[in-house]
């Protein structure tokens, strides 16, 4: 992350950057008005343009003011304990250190017990994609901060996401085993259909994908995917109806086809469900040759 503070474009924004905003918990962010979401996609296009215009107004800068959080009076986004950390240590230690035996291709919870390394359902109907690492269960505190992320348009979580995924990918042999999973050699993010993308103003996952590309010394590669029709949300489906409504939706470019052929490629993504989702994706890539594909994901969804 950015820890340097950034430098107004104009005296206008510069008094509007002398008073941030306290940051608010992941847990408010998730629960912001929809004229909120609305401001963050227009402050996030304004901050990714080639140099910002004059009139970029101070919603820019309260993007940019977002990405260094570091550097501000700030609260962990799940206790809300004031300190520099957008998790306190407390957080940490109590979420995202106790990691449980997990199925190595889908990430579900398996029981201690067990020389097995796959769940039964990969056994039996086993995935496209040949591993995956979350860093955390999605079930209350951790799955507000995913929700703030993707619905709040609280861009200071992405890096945060990011360094909880890379810690999970260093956890070599995958706790309660012996299995050493060998790390891609280059990270792609889900990609997200236009018209959600122009609602949103981001995608999460390339949100994601940019910290984590740079704390895993790995190459990313925003557009090696594209998403060829648009699909319903995964969630407001039943899981049986999931396979279908992703099926077929994804490509890759004319000119990335044959940059994935013979390689470790890793799908980046906020949360995983059913996995129907990354599924299509591992098709779509082990199609176009893709020695190995696996999902780095924040949280994984346990069954009702």
């Amino acid at each position: 992350m950015d820890r340097t503070s950034p430098k107004p474009a104009t005296s206008q924004a510069t008094s509007q950057a002398t008073s941030p905003a306290k940051p608010a918990t992941a847990a408010a962010a998730a629960k912001g008005t929809s004229s909120t979401s609305s401001t963050s996609s227009a402050g996030y296009r304004r901050a990714a343009a080639p140099a910002p215009k004059k009139n970029s107004g101070p919603h820019w800068i309260k993007r940019l003011l977002a990405r260094v959080p570091p550097l501000l009076p700030s609260a962990c986004a799940l206790c809300g304990a004031e300190g520099r950390e957008i998790l306190c240590a407390h957080c940490h230690k109590r979420f995202y250190t106790r990691q449980h035996r997990r199925c190595i291709q889908c990430a579900m919870p398996m029981p201690v017990t067990g020389k097995e390394v796959r769940c039964g359902a990969c056994l039996k109907d086993r995935p496209a994609f040949d591993a995956t690492i979350v860093a955390t269960d999605y079930f209350a505190p951790s799955d507000q901060l995913a929700l703030a992320l993707k619905f709040g348009g609280d861009l200071r979580l992405a890096p945060l996401l990011a360094r909880l995924i890379h810690d999970a990918s260093r956890r070599n042999p995958v706790p309660g085993s012996d299995v050493a999973l060998p790390m891609p050699s280059l990270l792609a993010p889900v990609p997200l259909g236009r018209t959600r993308l122009q609602e949103r103003g981001f995608n999460q996952a390339l949100e994601i994908a940019k910290p984590l590309s740079q704390l895993m010394g790995l190459p990313l590669q925003p557009q090696l995917l594209e998403r060829k029709k648009e699909t319903e949300a995964q969630s407001a489906l039943p899981v049986g109806a999931r396979a279908r409504n992703v099926r077929s939706a994804f490509a890759l470019p004319f000119a990335t086809m044959d940059q994935v052929r013979g390689l470790h490629v890793g799908i980046v993504d906020d949360v995983m469900t059913t996995g129907a989702t990354l599924n299509e994706v591992a098709i779509v890539l082990k199609r176009h040759g893709a020695r190995r594909v696996t999902n780095l994901v924040f949280a994984r969804t346990l069954p009702v």
